[in-house]
């Protein structure tokens, strides 16, 4: 059954702020036996929803895993395609899972203190992009929103590139077949749409509205994540994060 998305009163906007919000990827499968502990690692750390959270984050879920005997219903080869592009930018030469991407860069260690510590020293960063999020619309099979992008320096927002994910949260699966046969998973901050790349125009800007399908499965806590990032190494120049809610 679908949930249903969270009514408010309130603006459904948000504008990231002078600091950097750092952006936290996990790239995992439920095929992967040692998936599962990394999910959990996911929620103990950035619980949805969080309000102030440390990070925007983001769980892919990749689909080389399918093949051997168990699909993952949140898995799109898309999302395999980014976490290849990561590991080019990266200079990495293999992906694997669970792999954690802290502002685009690998990050081993990650169950112990490797992966917050490099959250705690990017949200020291000033921001290098100013993003702004407003919901037009929530219908019951789609978000119509507007993605705003500004970056100040030229040489900069000539390689800038930003994208859209709607994400969402307690999804579970009673997995029948793999390595994780038998094991019931949940999982939260599950990327279900990506939309981009979208680059910026000749002044550093970029203005768009973006149509955002809903999955016909829901979990709880919807949200939008914006990212801006250098395409040609990675880099996360600003992330913002905005609960769905309805435009009333």
């Amino acid at each position: 059954m679908s949930a249903a998305l969270p009514a408010t009163a309130a603006v459904c906007e948000a504008a990231s702020g002078t600091r950097l919000l750092p952006l936290v990827e996990l790239f995992t499968s439920e095929g992967c036996d040692s998936c599962p502990p990394a999910d959990r690692w996911l929620t103990s750390k950035f619980p949805a929803p969080a309000a102030g959270a440390s990070a925007s984050v983001l769980a892919f879920h990749v689909d080389y895993w399918d093949r051997l005997g168990w699909k993952d219903r949140f898995a799109t080869a898309r999302f395999t395609e980014r976490q290849y592009a990561a590991m080019r930018a990266g200079g990495e030469t293999f992906v694997y899972t669970p792999q954690v991407l802290v502002q685009g860069r690998d990050t081993r260690h990650w169950e112990g203190s490797a992966a917050i510590d490099k959250v705690a020293a990017a949200r020291a960063r000033a921001s290098r992009a100013d993003v702004k999020l407003v919901i037009d619309s929530v219908a019951a099979d789609a978000v119509d929103t507007r993605l705003v992008v500004r970056v100040g320096e030229q040489a900069l927002y000539k390689r800038a590139e930003a994208w859209l994910a709607y994400t969402d949260s307690r999804l579970t699966s009673d997995v029948k077949a793999g390595e994780n046969r038998g094991v019931r998973l949940t999982h939260d901050h599950v990327v279900r749409t990506l939309a981009g790349p979208f680059t910026l125009d000749a002044q550093g800007r970029l203005d768009t509205a973006v149509h955002v399908p809903l999955p016909a499965e829901r979990g709880r806590d919807a949200a939008l994540v914006a990212v801006v990032q250098d395409a040609r190494n990675g880099e996360v120049l600003q992330t913002l994060s905005l609960p769905v809610c309805a435009v009333l």
